[in-house]
């Protein structure tokens, strides 16, 4: 039972199982925790689609995400994106390489896209103590130097 009381969907285009793989492939320790096929639906707007689409339900992180593949009429933008707090430089290199390689794409101030076009910014938690500091010179460096940088370099904010 999921006690989760809001749970993000990602629509993509297609293939909900291999998107929900890329996920888990990244995301150590994720599960996939359903997954449907639904065919000869009748199409939504009447149009005579192929009546086709599935979904999956992963768990990432210990967060739910329902992914619904049903087609190319919603993309994803940068209002909206998911931030990675990692509890080091390692682990930022990690989840940065993994999304921006293969299709994805780099952003600045440590936001980068994969490559389905879900925005990530991929933190090291250590950045929020130098942005909230009550010491001025650090945390001015660490808001000037993060504009300086596409993947955040923990120890060039310091």
């Amino acid at each position: 039972m999921n006690n989760q009381k809001i749970t993000p969907c990602l629509w993509v285009e297609k293939d909900a199982m291999i998107v929900a793989e890329y996920y888990l492939s990244i995301f150590k320790g994720g599960k996939l925790k359903d997954y449907q096929l639904f065919e000869n639906m009748p199409g939504a707007d009447g149009s005579g689609s192929d009546g086709r689409f599935d979904t999956a339900l992963i768990e990432l992180a210990g967060i739910e995400f329902s992914i619904l593949a049903a087609g190319p009429m919603f993309k994803f933008n940068e209002a909206l994106s998911l931030v990675i707090n990692c509890k080091d430089q390692d682990e930022v290199d990690y989840y940065w390489d993994a999304l921006t390689t293969n299709g994805g794409e780099e952003g600045v101030c440590g936001w980068c896209k994969d490559k389905y076009g879900l925005s990530w910014q991929v933190v090291p938690v250590e950045y929020f103590d130098l942005i909230h500091s009550k010491d001025t010179v650090v945390r001015e460096k660490a808001i000037i130097n993060t504009f300086k940088q596409k993947k955040l370099i923990l120890s060039e904010l310091k």
